[in-house]
């Protein structure tokens, strides 16, 4: 569920002889011996527990359905990507840097845009259109309006997700509102620089009133992207809609750029981000 130091408290799949639901474990030095790297969201096996002092030693890893390197997190289902409609204003480039990044991680992608309530209805349903077109069933939330929530709530039911964007945006105001009992600290948006500054120290899964676990991360106010271009394309969902609805290039090996015989249609909104970053990966 976290770590802390050097230590990691880990929930336990059936309650222990006391009722124990969470035990604070060291890892065996085989793990490291073997390359293996402990996560938040890891499934483990446990020896030598010590059940009056609540302690245990984590002895195994079981396989991962997914991994995320930054923050370090494994058996994610789902990234939401939150990012401000306002204060900071919202940075399309930015965005769509921050989505392509949480493509990297193979599993599905929700934009969430915060603080609805700071521009009129018809700019918030602007914006849920255009990511529409991007490829993505984005969900528009404000503090103003709690019934907002209920739609983050239920998307997020079940699974494991994780908190990424921008620091400043409302990431640790979303998850006090979807956890109320945390409490996390929340910082103001530097007037000068319209940045947040970073609230969240560390990587930790919390409960869902409604089922689901959902991660905070560190805020970061630029992600990285791979400038690899084999991956690059297919981090777009604009790209794989055409390819799945059966656009053929001549060339199997098509940047999609300007190559006779390219299937795509060129003429979606991000096409010029994507030139861009192709002709930086050259």
């Amino acid at each position: 569920m976290a770590l802390e130091a050097n230590y990691l408290r880990v929930r336990l799949q059936q309650p222990g002889p006391a009722g124990e639901r969470q035990l604070l474990c060291t890892r065996r030095a085989r793990l490291a011996y073997g390359g293996q790297q402990v996560m938040v969201g890891d499934w483990v096996g446990l020896d030598g527990c010590d059940w009056g002092d609540g302690r245990a030693a984590v002895a195994s890893l079981e396989p991962r359905c997914s991994q995320l390197q930054r923050p370090a997190l494994a058996n994610v289902d789902q990234v939401l990507v939150v990012v401000a409609l306002a204060q900071p204003s919202l940075d399309e480039e930015l965005l769509s840097r921050f989505l392509l990044s949480a493509e990297t991680t193979g599993v599905e992608v929700v934009p969430v845009l915060s603080k609805a309530d700071l521009i009129t209805t018809a700019e918030a349903s602007s914006w849920l259109q255009r990511l529409k077109c991007w490829g993505y069933d984005a969900l528009c939330i404000s503090r103003e309006q709690p019934e907002t929530l209920s739609l983050v709530r239920q998307r997020l039911a079940g699974g494991v997700a994780v908190l990424c964007g921008p620091s400043g945006v409302g990431k640790s105001s979303l998850l006090n509102a979807l956890v109320p009992h945390l409490d996390l600290p929340t910082a103001a948006v530097s007037g000068k620089l319209q940045r947040g500054r970073h609230t969240t120290r560390h990587v930790e899964l919390h409960d869902l009133p409604g089922g689901g676990l959902l991660a905070d991360s560190p805020g970061f106010n630029r992600p990285e992207l791979p400038l690899d271009q084999q991956q690059l394309p297919l981090l777009f969902p604009e790209i794989r809609r055409q390819l799945e609805e059966g656009a053929r290039c001549r060339f199997r090996d098509c940047r999609h750029l300007q190559e006779p015989g390219c299937g795509l249609d060129h003429s979606w909104e991000r096409y010029g981000t994507y030139r861009s970053l192709m002709e930086q990966s050259n």
